[in-house]
C-alpha cells in the first residue's frame, strides 16, 4: 500500500529511511524542534545529538500506514523500527514554508 504524504514531509521521511542524517537535519528550520515523547531538542546541532544516538544513528526505518494533512501540519502514522525503539508511532510535523519547524513523536 502507497500512503501519498505532502511535501516537505514525504522527503524527509525518504532521507530519515535512507539515513541520510545531513539531509534529514537540512529539513528542518535553523531553530527547529524535535519533541520526542516530551524531551525537546532544539536547533540543529541538539537536534543532530539526539538523532545520532536515537534515530539516523540507530539506522531507524519508519514504514508510514498513514498521513493527514491537518491544520497544523501533517501527522503521519507508521511502524518505527531501529536499533534504539521499535514500535507504531505518530509524527506531527509543523511546516514553515519547505522546512520542518516542529516534529511531535508519539504513540502512534
Amino acid at each position: 500500500m502507497t500512503v501519498s504524504i505532502p511535501e516537505p514531509v514525504a522527503s524527509f521521511v525518504d532521507r530519515v529511511n535512507d539515513h541520510d542524517e545531513q539531509g534529514f537535519l537540512d529539513a528542518f528550520t535553523p531553530d527547529g524542534v524535535v519533541d520526542d515523547w516530551g524531551r525537546e531538542f532544539r536547533g540543529r546541532e541538539a537536534i543532530r545529538q539526539w538523532s545520532d544516538v536515537e534515530f539516523i544513528g540507530a539506522r531507524g526505518v519508519l514504514d508510514v500506514r498513514s498521513a493527514e494533512t491537518t491544520p497544523d501540519g501533517v501527522t503521519v502514522v507508521g511502524d518505527w523500527r531501529s536499533q534504539h525503539a521499535n514500535g507504531l508511532s505518530s509524527f506531527a510535523f509543523r511546516v514553515e514554508g519547505d522546512r520542518i519547524a516542529r516534529m511531535t513523536i508519539r504513540e502512534g
